[in-house]
């Protein structure tokens, strides 16, 4: 098979692609959780696997769950399906997904970058990187399936940066 290009784009997908079943391979490096959810099916999301989902996706530090916008789980599921096509088979490293108001609080004053109107306080937003896969090239796949926001946030070391994907507006910015 050939290299993965530079560049992903999800408007080249064809129906076929939105219509099999949806599972989703994350792992939650803050925890050490890992899980594999097949939580779509025949057109319907299946609720216990809804479930497990949103809580993989908790304020790790607040120890609460809430639920999740299913249309990032779209987005996640998405991206991950659609890189699998090249050979990169890595689960979705899940960074952040929903916070409490006060753990978001928390990491503005320790200065890490976080909005005070997060997304992710509504259960609309996640954190990701995927291991091998250039920030941009990411951030560039996720901003393809037009369904939200992409931040882009680049680190040096050998984790590297995360793409900030949500389903509000349809923005992009590099943080």
């Amino acid at each position: 098979m050939a290299p993965p290009p530079d560049i992903f784009d999800a408007q080249a997908l064809d129906l076929e692609f939105w219509l099999k079943p949806r599972t989703l391979s994350v792992i939650r490096p803050q925890s050490g959780e890992k899980a594999k959810v097949l939580y779509w099916r025949d057109g319907e999301v299946i609720d216990s696997a809804y479930q497990e989902l949103c809580h993989i996706l908790r304020d790790v530090n607040g120890k609460e769950t809430a639920p999740i916008d299913p249309k990032l789980f779209e987005t996640l599921w998405g991206t991950q399906a659609f890189v699998a096509r090249y050979g990169i088979e890595q689960p979705l490293e899940i960074l952040s997904g929903y916070r409490t108001a006060k753990s978001n609080a928390r990491l503005i004053e320790q200065g890490v970058p976080a909005a005070r109107q997060s997304l992710h306080i509504e259960g609309k937003a996640a954190d990701i990187r995927i291991a091998n896969l250039n920030a941009e090239v990411l951030g560039g796949l996720v901003r393809s399936f037009r369904q939200g926001g992409v931040g882009f946030y680049y680190r040096a070391g050998a984790n590297g940066g995360w793409i900030h994907a949500d389903t509000g507006l349809k923005r992009s910015w590099k943080g």
